[in-house]
């Protein structure tokens, strides 16, 4: 029975709750099941919440019982990235300094998963800080991917990912700022959608890149996001980069979602494909094809701005990291090294004790193309390139509705394998970036399967604020396979 219950996705699981035939709390039950028996082999959670989950669960079927309205997640376990402050659970950023932290506060996407009756049942394992491509960079535990074991989540929001593709979560939220939620998508083989820069709130997000983090669900399906993107999408008075809903007004992108849209322009960009492995293309040239089928146009465009989108993106995100991580000096929370004699001590041996080597490397890179001397050099030329790569953008989409690309050039890695090369690791987002970058809304789907049984990733990118309809492109794609279906065996 649990079994089956895991496997149904959040709206069919919101339906099956609301009709009466199915308890939250035995969903949340299934869930807690599959943590129990799966975690062990794959640790995808840093925290989890079983007595206040159950607790919840129980006012919620006492509610329904009585007919009272509940929200539009009533029911559904979801889990949340470590890096998005709650008030009932540690925010720990898969760190050492913050690893007894408790916000006073929540952030304001969970308080809009409390609000729609959703069930938190656990905080998710990262990259410490957000900052990597494979979750071996967490500070607390390493997570693996459930198709292989021996294999990498993706990162930053491995965790997310993992949980949700070992059907131990209905869904979860990450968080992507070069690639985070994508990545992990692609290389678990579920969906994860990076909104629109301003599209969802960050306050309550612990800031890696301010101008590029947004968070978003990762998911069994596309339908899924849509309903994940309704609870959270919107304008936020304590987010000053949350845009008014004015200037993009919002819509319920769950109502057409099904509905097919005609002369659909695709473009593929020939020098992204060029650099992926093999099976990752044969599996996005096929998917290609389904959208031929459905009468989509295929075009190609060329992008050569993008050929400096890995190096502009890592001096801006390094640059704001220094920034954003300045505030963790041992002195105003987290933690403090008890080997410090002076105030320079404290300042500089909690940070040198509570970052692991990624973050510090990154604070580095930062700091030195903050620094006098360099600023121009570095930091202002990749703010140039950004906004050259922000103008080809906006003129490849007046040619096409979106633009498809792989997720990533490989499938899932072996752990380890990339780790001590850093550059190698900076390049498993090659294709993600851009999107960040030029703060457009992005989609991993999953598209095929290598010959070790690996999911491949492909990713719609569509103009800024067109979640709608890069929603109906990706369900349009979903509904003519049945890759989202798929589930690996671990938690068969």
């Amino acid at each position: 029975m649990s079994s089956k219950i895991v496997n149904l996705t959040c709206r069919q699981l919101r339906d099956e709750i609301a009709a009466g035939r199915l308890k939250s709390k035995t969903a949340v039950q299934a869930s807690f099941d599959a943590i129990e028996s799966l975690d062990n082999k794959i640790g995808a959670y840093i925290s989890t919440l079983k007595d206040q989950a159950v607790e919840r669960a129980d006012k919620l079927d006492e509610k329904l019982q009585a007919g009272q309205i509940c929200g539009p997640m009533a029911g559904v376990p979801v889990a949340v990235k470590d890096n998005m402050c709650t008030s009932f659970a540690p925010t720990t950023c898969a760190s050492r300094i913050l690893e007894n932290y408790l916000s006073p506060y929540n952030a304001t996407v969970v308080e809009k998963l409390l609000a729609a009756d959703a069930i938190i049942i656990g905080k998710t394992n990262l990259d410490e800080f957000a900052m990597g491509s494979s979750t071996e960079n967490s500070g607390l535990q390493k997570t693996s991917n459930p198709w292989d074991n021996s294999r990498v989540p993706g990162g930053s929001s491995g965790g997310s990912a993992a949980a949700v593709a070992a059907r131990m979560c209905f869904a979860a939220l990450g968080s992507d700022t070069g690639g985070s939620i994508r990545q992990p998508a692609g290389f678990c083989g579920v969906v994860g959608l990076k909104p629109t820069y301003g599209r969802v709130s960050r306050y309550g997000l612990v800031a890696y890149g301010s101008s590029l983090d947004q968070i978003g669900p990762i998911t069994k399906t596309v339908e899924d996001s849509a309903l994940l993107l309704n609870v959270i999408a919107g304008r936020d008075k304590l987010d000053s980069t949350s845009v008014d809903e004015k200037q993009a007004p919002l819509c319920d992108y769950l109502t057409e979602l099904d509905k097919p849209l005609s002369n659909l322009k695709i473009a593929i960009l020939p020098a992204f494909t060029e650099g992926a492995d093999l099976q990752v293309n044969q599996a996005i040239g096929a998917a290609l094809d389904v959208y031929r089928r459905a009468g989509a146009d295929i075009l190609e465009l060329q992008m050569p701005s993008l050929d400096y989108a890995v190096a502009a993106y890592y001096m801006v995100a390094t640059a704001e990291a220094s920034s954003n991580l300045a505030r963790y000096d041992g002195v105003h929370y987290g933690h403090r090294s008890e080997k410090a004699r002076s105030y320079f001590d404290v300042y500089s041996k909690s940070r040198s004790e509570g970052f692991g080597s990624e973050v510090k490397r990154r604070i580095m890179l930062g700091t030195y193309a903050l620094s006098s001397g360099y600023y121009d050099a570095y930091y202002l030329k990749a703010l140039k390139v950004r906004n050259l790569i922000r103008k080809e953008l906006t003129t490849a989409f007046q040619k096409c509705d979106c633009i498809i690309t792989p997720v990533s050039p490989t499938t899932a890695f072996k752990r380890g394998e990339k780790i001590d090369d850093p550059l190698q690791m900076y390049l498993s987002d090659i294709y993600t970036i851009a999107a960040n970058l030029t703060g457009v809304p992005a989609i991993s789907i999953p598209c095929g399967f290598d010959d070790k049984n690996l999911p491949v990733g492909m990713q719609i990118i569509s103009p800024a604020f067109s979640e709608d309809k890069m929603l109906r492109i990706a369900r349009m794609y979903e509904t003519a396979t049945n890759f989202s279906n798929a589930s690996p065996a671990i938690s068969a």
